[in-house]
């Protein structure tokens, strides 16, 4: 989709993974006239190669969960328009070891953790028939899972064709001073922009980004060939605990984490927890591992999807295994923050997901964003 580049706009959105269609699906709800400029022909970063899970159970208290509840509800909305299937929804997180089950119960017991509900021992494994014995089970309602890969051009398709955004697809920005950004398609006129850039720091206002310390995750993910038991709702465990932050930070998790250290060491300096989320054709999506470095490289040690599948046969009764796709995937990593809203000129604003919360929280974020910029 390339649209005319004499024509000006009101906003101009560089990026179009989600973060940026976000942000151009809050501009156009204001009624701005947007263009969305993009280097690569299609999605081909982070927002296509994750689970398309839209996580709120497990995100960090206060903010961030609040932007992943409202995300979820601009999913739920959003999803049916532009004819993106919920594939399914919910999320059970078990919890092998008594440690885990003390973790969950805390979590129950906060204000997240109202609408959850925590079933134990044998009562777990009759309502998910798809575990493994488990101490406990928590069930989250407030989830949902779309196939990325296809869910983000559906996204930017019915953006452009509903609301009239233009998308200059293979087109490289050189420089944002609004009204002007040079583009290698021309010169495009917006009267603000919203640079989105993903894990490229070196790029649009690098010298804005490295005062943030960021880095990149590299994750390992797997296509797995559908298993007896149909997954119904996404599925984590007790590793899960003691790296999502609304779990994590609990006092509970310290137990769990010294639990974990001496008989899943390797796992945990790996990075390694367990999501499983199922595709419309029964087959699974499963990961991930967390490797971080300024150029992570780009090769996928079979070792480390050992572990994750390690975890995987721990938690769910599954006999074969049959790994049908593997990629790797990278993201913005900062170490004291899990998003980032930059103002590095009037009518300017830079906006990362610093951790892998892009599609949780990424229209939530745009709202703020858009909110900031006009009042």
């Amino acid at each position: 989709m390339v649209g005319p580049v004499a024509q000006s706009f009101d906003v101009a959105v560089v990026g179009a993974g989600i973060c940026g269609l976000a942000h151009a699906l809050a501009a156009v709800r204001r009624g701005k006239r947007v263009v969305v400029i993009d280097r690569d022909a299609q999605a081909n970063g982070a927002s296509v190669r994750n689970f398309g899970f839209i996580t709120v159970t497990g995100q960090q208290a206060g903010q961030c969960w609040h932007r992943a509840m409202r995300s979820r509800d601009i999913w739920a909305d959003v999803a049916p328009q532009a004819g993106i299937d919920v594939v399914h929804r919910g999320l059970v997180v078990a919890a092998r070891h008594p440690e885990a089950r003390a973790v969950l119960e805390a979590f129950r017991d906060t204000k997240m953790g109202e609408d959850c509900e925590l079933v134990y021992g044998s009562a777990a494994r009759s309502r998910f028939p798809l575990l493994n014995d488990v101490a406990a089970a928590l069930y989250s309602p407030h989830e949902l899972r779309v196939e990325s890969r296809t869910a983000i051009p559906k996204l930017a398709t019915w953006l452009a064709e509903a609301h009239g955004v233009t998308f200059l697809r293979g087109t490289a920005v050189h420089s944002v001073a609004p009204p002007v950004i040079e583009t290698s398609a021309g010169t495009v006129h917006a009267e603000a922009a919203i640079v989105c850039p993903g894990d490229d720091f070196t790029g649009l206002f690098a010298d804005r980004l490295a005062a943030y310390g960021l880095t990149r995750c590299k994750l390992h993910m797997m296509r797995v060939a559908p298993i007896a038991s149909r997954v119904t709702c996404g599925v984590m465990s007790d590793l899960g605990l003691v790296r999502y932050l609304g779990y994590a930070e609990l006092p509970e998790a310290a137990a769990l984490r010294r639990v974990l250290e001496a008989e899943q060491g390797e796992h945990l300096a790996n990075g390694v927890h367990l999501i499983v989320v199922a595709s419309t054709d029964g087959s699974l999506v499963v990961g991930d591992s967390h490797h971080y470095a300024a150029t992570p490289d780009p090769f996928a040690p079979e070792r480390v999807d050992e572990l994750i599948l390690d975890e995987m046969r721990a938690v769910m009764r599954v006999s074969d295994i049959t790994v049908t796709e593997r990629w790797t995937g990278t993201y913005a990593s900062a170490p004291d923050r899990l998003a980032l809203i930059d103002r590095p000129a009037d009518g300017v604003r830079l906006v990362l997901i610093t951790s892998g919360t892009g599609a949780s929280t990424s229209f939530a974020i745009a709202e703020e964003t858009v909110a900031d910029l006009y009042g």
